[in-house]
């Protein structure tokens, strides 16, 4: 294990060095590694990786995150100060479009740079993809090793005739751990990505991971201890991307335990586990953990069972409601539990059954997916039994299928942003529970059709006119309920620590105030008037 040396940021590089091919001495090429995260607290892991593997050239190397958020000509002039030689590119799905407009701007500028892409995004029907025409060179699969491998390549002009390479299976023993270079920044404002193992052996089609043959374990005592460097280092926010933490049950202990005998207020540990697999030991570990640590994404899609053979999903129905049951009630994690909508042979009734029974278990969160098109999934093959018609612009979301038209997606779509906004937000706590019935997925649905009637939009509603909008829904659709309702909403809104007073919310839809607003073109002229 290598050891976290202080005086090494991320940013750091040489740009003096010379480094030692097989072809020579060659002065300082540099390297840029490059991401969009979606967010600023998303730390990359997978440019950490391709950093830590790329032996003698990481000395002029240096990793450059960005979010999608910021301009693309503003990004490439940053990766332009470096004077880069070569540029990598990590590409997935959330980002494809900000990387593509990125990678254009920068091949017109300074198309002397060589441009690498790799990622899930690139690594299946590459060559159809725009990106990939502008680009130089694309990584397919797991590129720790052959991202190194192109760069001597490419800076002791050997360089490779075909474009698209398939990198080579790696084995996690011939690959350098990451963690050391994330910064002490990313350790104080970030979530850490980890993962003890990688790949999965379950054939879920709708997943990139059904292309796995088995989940590959990294050597405990050796993961461990960067755990531990990390967690001297001050890290206390950790999120396992293995996808079925819980699959070896041993391999989980070690790891619970390992952060149970270092338990601090501040800890937080995020797992992804197999909903059907929570033996007596491992609960029992479980509810030892103390509030505010532990979190669970619960992967369920769907509980009806001729969708899950559909897509080669296994999953006792009976026993995950049974263990989410449980996980609620003796212990003190977060529960945020995942259904997809779209699925081939989904109906709007077979999932509103699945929303109604996973309701009734009681997590946290109900994260509604809407069946996204990842390129690569075996759920392709029912295009056509199904009749799925995926968009064309990321992120590829299904419109339609053989039992679900447009308008019925919409619906759904609506639904799902609006129970995030209301029912995962924690806001309505107090209300939600009382304005929903034996039908939840139904009350919920005449909520949000009711608001978008009302608002014509999903996004950008503020927090004081969404307990004003809830409250009017309640009086129109449920009037019975109105009173108590009011009272409950009160709670949220003390709970929510908005200023102004609870009073003067509009809640009864009669009472709306008329709002006027100044044309904003108006205003502009009067401010050069003045």
């Amino acid at each position: 294990m290598q050891q976290f040396n202080n005086e090494l940021t991320i940013m750091q590089t040489n740009s003096n060095a010379d480094m030692a091919l097989n072809t020579g001495a060659i002065s300082s090429p540099k390297i840029v590694l490059a991401t969009l995260n979606a967010k600023f607290i998303h730390a990359s892991l997978g440019l950490r990786y391709l950093y830590a593997n790329l032996k003698e050239l990481q000395d002029c190397c240096e990793i450059k995150e960005f979010v999608i958020q910021t301009r693309p000509i503003d990004i490439v002039e940053k990766i332009l100060e470096s004077k880069p030689h070569i540029v990598g590119f990590g590409v997935y799905i959330w980002n494809i479009v900000e990387t593509t407009n990125v990678v254009n701007l920068l091949k017109v500028i300074a198309p002397e740079v060589k441009v690498v892409l790799g990622g899930p995004e690139v690594s299946y029907e590459t060559e159809q993809q725009a990106i990939v025409q502008v680009a130089d060179y694309v990584l397919t699969g797991e590129a720790e090793l052959s991202f190194y491998e192109l760069c001597q390549d490419i800076i002791s002009d050997n360089i490779p005739q075909q474009k698209i390479q398939k990198s080579k299976a790696v084995q996690l023993t011939d690959i350098e751990m990451p963690y050391q270079y994330y910064s002490d920044e990313d350790l104080k404002n970030r979530i850490l990505y980890v993962e003890a193992s990688r790949g999965c052996p379950f054939k879920c089609e709708f997943c990139l991971s059904s292309l796995d043959t088995k989940s590959n374990p990294y050597e405990l005592t050796l993961f461990l201890k960067e755990m531990e460097v990390l967690y001297e280092r001050g890290a206390r926010n950790f999120k396992f991307i293995d996808r079925t933490f819980n699959l070896d049950i041993n391999t989980s202990m070690k790891i619970l335990q390992f952060f149970l005998d270092r338990m601090t207020d501040n800890l937080y540990l995020h797992f992804e586990v197999v909903p059907d697999h929570l033996p007596r030991k491992l609960k029992e570990m479980l509810s030892q953990f103390p509030e505010g640590s532990l979190q669970f994404e619960v992967g369920i899609q769907t509980f009806d069972q001729q969708v899950q053979e559909n897509i080669s999903r296994k999953q006792n129905n009976d026993k995950s409601k049974k263990n989410l049951l449980w996980l609620k009630e003796h212990t003190t994690a977060h529960i945020h539990a995942d259904l997809i909508f779209g699925l081939p042979g989904e109906t709007l009734e077979s999932f509103k059954l699945s929303f109604d029974e996973l309701y009734q278990c009681q997590p946290h969160e109900i994260q509604m997916g809407i069946l996204k098109r990842l390129k690569g999934t075996p759920v392709i093959r029912h295009t056509e039994s199904f009749d799925l018609r995926f968009s064309p612009l990321p992120p590829f979301n299904i419109l339609s299928t053989d039992r679900v038209d447009f308008a019925t997606m919409q619906l759904v779509n609506r639904f799902a942003r609006y129970w995030d906004m209301i029912g995962n937000s924690g806001r309505f706590k107090h209300s939600l529970p009382h304005i929903l019935s034996s039908s939840p997925f139904d009350d919920f649905m005449a909520i949000s059709n009711w608001l978008f009637d009302k608002t014509d939009q999903t996004h950008k509603i503020n927090l004081k006119r969404l307990y004003e909008l809830m409250s009017q829904a309640v009086e129109a659709l449920f009037p019975e309920k109105h009173a108590l309702i009011i009272e409950k909403i009160k709670l949220d809104y003390a709970s929510s620590r908005l200023k102004g007073h609870f009073d003067t919310l509009n809640l009864y839809a009669g009472l709306e105030k008329k709002v006027t607003t100044q044309s904003k073109l108006l205003q502009r002229q009067k401010q050069h008037m003045q």
